[in-house]
């Protein structure tokens, strides 16, 4: 399976001349390495000039969310359709921001995963636990409840045109650190709740890694066996940590 990483903390981060010098770094960087997925998510102003600037090399990018409908009276809204005219490929879904401060239902959350596919996009599924709901120990119950609800709202052969990304929210910001042997055993229950209704669509699932990675953890998260990527954070606003990340990736193959 190849790699992927996805650059989704650009956030409401950014400006031209910042992304153009970004941009320009990231790709002579990333055509060092090969054998990688690699995608950038950014704010929708900036879609424009990044599939201008991307446009003919390897990487592809993408948006930070959808609305969960298609067309009509939204206003402030985006549709799959439209991110699609620029070329998008992907889309964040379900992010912890998303949930935790527009709060954002796991139903919404799955209504969003459909209208990503339904615009041809790849939803990058992002689930995770909160401090709380960790040390309550309502880790793998929470998990359950967000995967279930795209189970039964788009089916599990679904999931073979989507990424799962893993957000242990509990060590965002917190000052504690999910080690990598932490990550696996998420990933490995995240697979398995798949495998459950389809053991095929389980092994071929992307499940990346959203917790902090770093040049200095990334190789030995990567090394994990259910761990398929990352979904990077603040580091993907710094070229060359993004750089060394994916050459992380790439001796892990």
């Amino acid at each position: 399976m190849r790699r992927r990483l996805v650059a989704g903390n650009w956030k409401m981060h950014g400006s031209r001349a910042v992304n153009l010098a970004l941009l320009t770094s990231l790709k002579r960087s990333i055509a060092q390495v090969g054998g990688l997925d690699v995608a950038v998510c950014a704010p929708y102003p900036y879609l424009e000039q990044v599939a201008e600037s991307l446009r003919g090399s390897s990487i592809s990018w993408g948006a930070q969310d959808l609305s969960e409908h298609d067309a009509g009276a939204y206003t402030g809204e985006v549709s799959g359709s439209m991110l699609a005219e620029f070329g998008c490929t992907y889309v964040l879904v379900g992010h912890s921001e998303r949930r935790v401060l527009h709060g954002e239902t796991d139903s919404q959350v799955a209504a969003k995963f459909v209208a990503a596919q339904r615009a041809g996009l790849v939803p990058v599924l992002c689930a995770g636990e909160t401090l709380e709901q960790r040390d309550g120990g309502e880790m793998q119950g929470v998990l359950l409840r967000q995967i279930d609800a795209v189970l039964k709202m788009a089916g599990v052969a679904a999931f073979k045109r989507a990424v799962l990304a893993y957000e242990p929210v509990w060590a965002i910001g917190t000052g504690r650190t999910a080690s990598p042997v932490q990550a696996q055993e998420v990933h490995r229950h995240l697979r398995s709740l798949v495998a459950a209704q389809d053991a095929e669509v389980a092994e071929g699932l992307t499940i990346v890694y959203g917790g902090s990675v770093k040049p200095g953890n990334a190789k030995e998260i990567f090394s994990m066996p259910d761990v398929d990527g990352g979904l990077i954070g603040g580091a993907s606003l710094v070229a060359g940590d993004f750089a060394a990340i994916c050459s992380a990736a790439a001796e892990v193959q």
